[in-house]
């Protein structure tokens, strides 16, 4: 055997033959995510594997996503996208994140509701704006719930209505989310006055147990009933957090915060990282989708802050306007970032448990606001 046809052979079946710049720029792209999930640790649990995805199917000659043509078998992310396509993830995803949350803090402030629903103006405000832009009904639906900050909830709705907009709609809406102390902080100084930042807000209330118990079964009944296109979604943040507050399930609460939230992660973001391939990623749309989450991410932070400081008036400076800006669902980054901005002006200032009722509002709101566009525009 020819030694430099063997040679030859291998260079033609290698991928060095198909890169190019298209290519580099998205291994260029997913190098930096990884750079941001490892360094800036910016959102690192979902940034890491969406990065790696986004490398691997950017490898050219490889078939790891291709699906299957014949007897051809598909590719190993091909069959774990199925979970992507089928709705599995996004729901699993929001169960773990159920048990892991206090609901506690909205339950003693209901009030709090009227900041996660301002924060979602955001949404259809991204919503126009795509719509303006040339995106049609179901893409800008799609496009306008990153300004929510729900990953899962952006994933679950894109994957409904526009599926050819997942990967640049995911890596946004994830981008946006491990953003939050670099995008929020500023909009939360330009719309508050030093005073209104200084704000001490009275001891939440006991919430008793029985309270916490129904609250999850109140919450899928009328949602799941207004709503059954998003059932799924609050049904699984639901049951999570009804495996927290019951008492009797340990075990399931534990596995739910852990393993199996851990496993889903893996999966959702290694998928979803995997369907930003050059071809599709890097053209106008992507940079559109970009620009118009960024904005409707600061809208919906701008609206969350301007709700609280309408309840500061309202209650004679009784509400920090600060905690409006964790309207937002990114849970609980949001309320650790009102925590912070408050504690820089008064270091004995504590908002986080106050903070955290607008921001489980917020991922009940998203949730509530997908279902919506779903059921006006889904197919």
């Amino acid at each position: 055997m020819d030694i430099l046809q063997v040679l030859n052979d291998l260079w033609l079946s290698s991928g060095f033959v198909k890169l190019d710049w298209q290519h580099l720029i998205m291994i260029g792209l997913s190098c930096l995510l990884v750079y941001l999930a490892i360094r800036k640790k910016f959102e690192p649990l979902l940034l890491l594997p969406i990065a790696f995805g986004m490398l691997l199917v950017n490898i050219p000659m490889t078939s790891i996503m291709a699906g299957p043509h014949g007897n051809e078998a598909g590719g190993l992310l091909y069959y774990l996208y199925k979970g992507v396509e089928l709705d599995i993830y996004p729901p699993l995803i929001f169960l773990g994140v159920g048990a892991m949350t206090d609901f506690g803090p909205l339950i003693a402030n209901p009030s709090s509701v009227l900041m996660g629903a301002g924060a979602q103006f955001g949404v259809f405000f991204a919503f126009t704006c795509a719509i303006i832009m040339g995106f049609t009904p179901q893409e800008a639906a799609s496009i306008g719930i990153i300004g929510g900050a729900d990953g899962p909830t952006a994933i679950f709705l894109t994957s409904k209505l526009a599926k050819h907009l997942l990967g640049p709609i995911a890596v946004a809406a994830y981008s946006y989310m491990a953003l939050v102390p670099l995008i929020q902080p500023p909009i939360m100084r330009l719309l508050t006055t030093e005073k209104e930042r200084t704000v001490k807000m009275g001891q939440l209330r006991q919430v008793k147990q029985t309270e916490k118990i129904i609250f999850p079964i109140v919450v899928t009944l009328i949602v799941g009933l207004m709503l059954p296109s998003v059932a799924s979604l609050i049904g699984m943040l639901m049951l999570g957090n009804l495996f927290r507050e019951s008492g009797v399930v340990g075990r399931l609460s534990d596995t739910a915060q852990n393993g199996l939230i851990n496993v889903v992660t893996i999966f959702l973001g290694v998928t979803v990282g995997a369907t930003a391939k050059a071809d599709v990623f890097i053209n106008w749309d992507t940079l559109k989708i970009v620009v118009i989450g960024s904005i409707a991410f600061a809208i919906s932070t701008a609206a969350g802050v301007i709700i609280g400081k309408i309840m500061c008036k309202v209650t004679k400076g009784k509400v920090n306007p600060l905690i409006g800006s964790a309207g937002v669902s990114a849970v609980p980054m949001a309320a650790r970032v009102s925590q912070v901005v408050g504690q820089k002006y008064d270091p004995s200032n504590f908002l986080l448990m106050h903070a955290m009722g607008p921001n489980v509002a917020g991922v009940i709101g998203t949730a509530v606001a997908a279902g919506i566009l779903l059921t006006i525009f889904g197919k």
